[in-house]
């Protein structure tokens, strides 16, 4: 190698270990900068602003007379309201009143509600009356809108007599001074309270406690819920505020939202502070079913659908095999029994109609001209008077229905003793007693046997010796698969 390339392949070599020397000094020195110096920690984003949702208050309208649908709808708007976590459920109520097991049921579910429940009558014009009184009492917060009145929560019989407890004037005995002095004690044996009017006080006072465990639970007045059980007393809404009745009038929704907001109220949960000011309304809709029942739960309809399932099921047995009219009435009368079964019954009725039903299907099956038919209809018609044990009108039998079901079955209890008048009446169409006394014409004969012609066919026959082909002849009887011939002639129909 000659002194020229080794110099440069050294020179070479010294310049690649200094580059290299060099990059790791560089290398080294960006390095510890980095780990020395402090680093920068990023300024912290601006919180973004949160938006709180609106409250909800949910909604569902009482209109009506109280009953087992209305006792199912807010059920229902109470399990919705708890499963939204609304802040508030709110009833609007427009009611006469109604059946007293479907109230308790209401206060049941609003007593035992998670979420605040407020009551609210409306709309103008309308009424909290009776069952409603006892509704709005057992609601968390109270409110009426103008023009609506609250009251009359007086039981009443199904006489329609308003029962209350005796006065102090009626219970005291009665005392009437004669002239030596004595004292009259008739009239004191006469003012004893019949079981009618002991019955009237029981269920009173009964109504009495209930209304007023109520008031107190909600710190509402007590001696006028009382006073509107006993003596059936009305308020108008600026009077129920002012009596300590309702805690505000509202005029509309939104007014009640504004004035709810804020108020401290009991749940089965606690005590809860209402947050309603601009809530968001949902309203909740009674379910399918609930339309359902509240079609079911009419009397007149219940009792006509178990009509129509009776004679449906009659006309099925009367006639097998047709399944339409069995099909329809075994449906007609499971509705018509499962809507009963939601009222209040009167077993004496209930076992009345029962009676009739069975004593109008003898008749269908052995017919006796009407006389056990008959009795039919009348027990059937009295156990659908007495069937409902209710004192509202909405939950009792129409007196025009009740007659119109017992003219149908007068009607259709005719046509099947006509049908088995004609049926009795009849001459008979086919077996051997048909072939009684029918002309016959001989085809063959020899020694009182032989064979005829009737109903176009060839029959073997036997009877008088001297006959001829083409002679007419009258059939006596049957003889098992002969015919058994007459000497008469043949009777000419």
């Amino acid at each position: 190698m000659t002194l020229r390339r080794q110099t440069t392949l050294r020179l070479r070599q010294t310049i690649y270990a200094i580059l290299a020397v060099s990059g790791a000094a560089l290398f080294g020195a960006a390095g510890t900068a980095q780990e020395t110096q402090p680093r920068e920690t990023p300024a912290p984003e601006a919180p973004a602003e949160t938006v709180k949702a609106p409250p909800l208050a949910m909604l569902t309208v009482i209109d009506g007379a109280i009953g087992p649908a209305t006792a199912k709808q807010v059920a229902d708007a109470v399990e919705a309201a708890e499963d939204a976590r609304a802040d508030v459920l709110i009833l609007k109520i427009d009611t006469p009143g109604g059946l007293v097991t479907s109230t308790r049921e209401i206060i049941s579910s609003i007593l035992e509600s998670q979420v605040p429940v407020a009551g609210y009558v409306a709309p103008a014009g309308g009424h909290a009356a009776s069952a409603g009184t006892y509704i709005i009492y057992a609601t968390a917060i109270a409110a009426m809108a103008p023009g609506t009145n609250i009251g009359a929560a007086t039981p009443v019989t199904i006489g329609g007599g308003m029962p209350g407890l005796p006065s102090p004037e009626d219970a005291a005995p009665q005392k009437d001074s004669g002239e030596d002095g004595a004292e009259d004690e008739a009239p004191a044996r006469s003012s004893q309270p019949s079981n009618e009017d002991a019955m009237a006080a029981k269920a009173t006072n009964d109504a009495v406690a209930h209304i007023r465990s109520l008031a107190e639970l909600h710190g509402r007045n007590a001696d006028w819920a009382e006073k509107a059980v006993r003596e059936g007393a009305s308020l108008s809404a600026q009077q129920a505020v002012e009596e300590g009745v309702v805690e505000f009038v509202a005029a509309d929704m939104g007014e009640l939202l504004r004035l709810m907001h804020g108020r401290e109220v009991a749940t089965s949960m606690g005590s809860r502070v209402l947050d309603t000011e601009g809530a968001r309304i949902v309203e909740i809709e009674p379910g399918a079913m609930t339309k359902l029942l509240a079609i079911l739960s009419n009397p007149n309809v219940a009792f006509i659908l178990m009509l129509i399932g009776i004679y449906g099921l009659i006309f099925e047995f009367s006639n097998p095999g047709t399944i339409g009219p069995g099909v329809i009435g075994a449906i007609c009368l499971l509705l018509g029994l499962y809507a009963l079964n939601q009222l209040p019954l009167d077993y004496a009725g209930l076992a009345l109609i029962l009676l009739g039903l069975a004593l109008m299907i003898t008749e269908a099956f052995t017919p006796t001209f009407g006389v056990v038919g008959l009795g039919g209809v009348v027990a059937f018609v009295l156990g659908g008077a007495m069937l409902i044990d209710s004192d509202q009108p909405e939950f009792q039998l129409s007196w025009s229905v009740i007659a119109g079901t017992a003219v149908v079955s007068v009607l259709t209890l005719a046509a099947l003793l006509g049908y088995a008048w004609r049926a009795q009446t009849r001459p008979v169409a086919t077996g051997s007693e048909e072939l009684a006394g029918k002309e016959a014409e001989v085809v063959d004969w020899a020694n009182g046997e032989g064979h005829v012609w009737v109903h176009s066919e060839r029959w073997r026959a036997r009877g008088p010796h001297r006959l001829a082909p083409g002679d007419k002849v009258r059939i006596e009887k049957l003889d098992g698969l002969t015919l058994v011939l007459s000497g008469a002639p043949a009777v000419h129909e």
